[in-house]
């Protein structure tokens, strides 16, 4: 099972609305998702030379505040960030790279969600509805966002084995579906540098894709380049920082619909998560065709 949600925005105008409209998408799948759900969304991008990184921590009175506090002083920049239930948004003046060796040195108890300029990552174990409400997603404004709800078939049912996976900047990954190579394709992956924080057969095809673009790939040619590389039944939907994309493997046996207006971009793994989008009773609707790379991007 498991369920994909993903809506990009072409008109700026309902840019306001787009973490109301990714809540409802995200409701509308709860039955393919019951064990957790997430989201990714990009919004506020951070100033020039400084970074956006999500964090996580199982208990919700863990002290952020004193967190940003010590990285402001031992990196000597300006450190600020949002708290949404057990998740923590901290922007730094300083390096993507920097900010990731700090964390991880200093703070082994938390863990880097997503990282980049505008990508903020939010995921947790419940009913869809639930996690929506935690994190208050209808607050949100931003450009394009993805969402997944988790019906766990190969790994355990925790908030890091939650969809979406970010392993690049900006980069993150919803999946349906499992891949049966992905223990030998994750130890090739590390002897690249590559890094895993889970078992998650998901996570292997984000790292995988960042992989391919860390050695100069387009967005396309790395899809392209994972219909021979990932070994499995796949519907993918992947964000960066410009845009979002789409891919069935060869079978396509793994549901999804795409739909497309003048104002939006709605990908869905059942068309009621789209019915409600407005002006969906006017989009072009069509199920996207197995091994095809589809592509939306704001340039």
């Amino acid at each position: 099972m498991c369920g994909i949600v993903g809506l990009y925005l072409k008109n700026p105008a309902l840019e306001p609305a787009l973490g109301r409209h990714l809540s409802a998408m995200l409701g509308s799948l709860s039955d393919r998702g019951p064990d957790s759900a997430g989201f990714a969304i990009y919004r506020n991008p951070a100033p020039a030379g400084a970074v956006k990184v999500t964090l996580f921590h199982p208990h919700e009175d863990y002290d952020w505040a004193e967190l940003a506090r010590a990285m402001a002083a031992a990196l000597g920049v300006e450190v600020k960030g949002e708290v949404r239930a057990s998740h923590f948004v901290l922007t730094a003046a300083t390096a993507a790279e920097t900010a990731r060796r700090w964390l991880a040195y200093h703070s082994s108890d938390v863990r880097i969600m997503g990282v980049g300029e505008a990508i903020e990552l939010y995921k947790e174990k419940g009913q869809p509805a639930e996690v929506a409400r935690r994190f208050r997603l209808d607050e949100f404004a931003g450009s394009h966002a993805l969402g997944h709800t988790r019906m766990a078939t190969e790994s355990a049912v925790t908030t890091q084995h939650s969809h979406p996976f970010s392993t690049g900047l900006d980069l993150c990954l919803v999946h349906n579906g499992s891949l049966s190579n992905h223990n030998r394709l994750r130890e090739r992956l590390k002897r690249r540098g590559v890094e895993f924080q889970t078992d998650n057969d998901t996570e292997v095809a984000a790292g995988y894709f960042t992989y391919r673009l860390s050695q100069g790939a387009t967005l396309a040619e790395a899809l392209e380049a994972g219909l021979v590389d990932l070994d499995g039944f796949y519907t993918f939907a992947i964000a960066t920082r410009d845009g979002v994309a789409v891919l069935r493997d060869s079978i396509a046996c793994k549901p999804a619909v795409l739909a497309e207006t003048g104002d939006w971009v709605a990908m869905a793994s059942e068309y009621r998560a789209i019915a409600h989008l407005p002006g969906a009773d006017r989009a072009t609707i069509w199920e996207p065709e197995p091994a095809t790379v589809y592509t939306w991007t704001k340039h």
